[in-house]
């Protein structure tokens, strides 16, 4: 019984690995998602093999009373599941900084703070890549901040990515 599910497990493997990408050297646009208070980011990937690729992502937020960046870079492994179909999974990491004027909690007033972030970062999701030069991806992506003066140390985030492919 072992050696027959080590014979389907091998067989699959084999036949994922085996399928050709139809990974595009350079991608760039928009992750549009909550990306723990950021909002949208803009988005490049970098393919560096047939089926590994990097992705980095920058992410703003300039308001009245608050302004924030934010860049994460990620390492990406890319399997395709059928004709334009890719799943995908990765880790990376980022730098964060943030600045705000003043807070509210529990309608109490309290004075300015501003902070510098370190995060490490998993990935996974799902893409499509069109026969026209555009991918459109779906990906869970959890990050863990290293931070001393945050109060929660874990952001994950859910967003949808259109980028162009060139």
């Amino acid at each position: 019984m072992k050696k027959n599910l080590f014979t389907a497990i091998l067989l699959v493997v084999l036949a994922c690995s085996g399928q050709a990408q139809n990974l595009s050297k350079n991608a760039l646009g928009l992750r549009l998602g909550d990306n723990d208070g950021f909002g949208g980011e803009i988005s490049y990937q970098r393919a560096i093999s047939s089926d590994t690729r990097l992705e980095f992502d920058l992410g703003w937020r300039n308001s009245k009373d608050y302004d924030a960046v934010k860049l994460a870079a990620l390492h990406q492994w890319v399997w395709n599941i059928d004709g334009g179909f890719n799943w995908y999974a990765g880790v990376g990491g980022g730098i964060g900084s943030w600045k705000t004027n003043t807070y509210y909690i529990n309608n109490v007033k309290y004075k300015g703070d501003s902070n510098t972030v370190l995060f490490a970062a998993g990935d996974i999701g799902i893409e499509y890549n069109f026969d026209i030069p555009l991918q459109l991806s779906l990906d869970f992506r959890p990050e863990i901040y290293f931070s001393d003066s945050i109060n929660d140390d874990f952001g994950p985030d859910v967003a949808l990515g259109i980028r162009y492919k060139f």
